[in-house]
């Protein structure tokens, strides 16, 4: 049977939940179009969470994989383009730590580019009236580090796999402890990422549209 891994984090900043990991245990078991979602929670810790990442691929051996991040600014949910070779950390992660300046892989490469079919996701989404869009910034924090993490990986020793990250918004419930922080109900996300799972196995070949970005 085909296998979708779909990766959340745990809480970090005070916040009591982490709906990346919400939306993945919510998922995880579940079919989409024969294939299983097994879900995984991974640190807020520089250099673990990627390991724990490959561990869970390693065990897991998916066709897909979709790493799930929380991004409590966004208004809706974004598929990242790309992941770039840094850590510059706002705030420390879980274990104290806050990298500045510091790359994630010595000696690798700038940047990696997902390899799910990001715009054909986001249309879909929209078509189905979720909230979405292409993100060109992972950031530079520990959603970043695991994006590009899973991408090294992928391209130095899974070449056969095919995955990426996605951003998630806050939820009402962590927005109303934040005041003016936009949200996103966790059912259109978790309804959002299994449509995104189900694009990525019915597509190839991405679109040709614009999803760009002015700025």
């Amino acid at each position: 049977m085909v296998t979708v891994l779909v990766t959340g984090i745990e809480p970090f900043e005070s916040d009591p939940t982490n709906p990346s990991w919400d939306i993945a245990q919510a998922l995880d078991g579940t079919q989409v179009d024969g294939a299983v979602i097994v879900a995984r929670q991974l640190p807020c810790v520089f250099g673990v969470a990627n390991k724990r990442l490959v561990e869970a691929i390693e065990e897991t051996s998916p066709t897909l994989v979709f790493a799930l991040g929380l991004a409590s600014g966004r208004t809706e949910i974004s598929v990242e383009r790309v992941a770039i070779n840094v850590i510059d950390a706002r705030i420390p992660d879980n274990a104290g730590n806050q990298p500045v300046d510091t790359p994630v892989v010595a000696d690798g490469p700038a940047a990696y580019f997902s390899t799910l079919p990001i715009k054909a996701i986001v249309q879909t989404l929209r078509e189905a009236g979720v909230p979405a869009g292409v993100s060109q910034s992972a950031g530079t924090y520990n959603c970043n580090h695991l994006f590009y993490g899973l991408m090294h990986h992928l391209a130095t020793r899974a070449p056969h796999m095919r995955g990426g990250f996605i951003h998630v918004p806050t939820t009402p419930e962590l927005a109303a402890r934040h005041a003016g922080r936009p949200s996103l109900s966790i059912d259109t996300q978790i309804k959002g990422i299994r449509l995104a799972v189900r694009t990525a196995l019915a597509t190839q070949a991405d679109l040709k549209v614009a999803g760009g970005a002015v700025h």
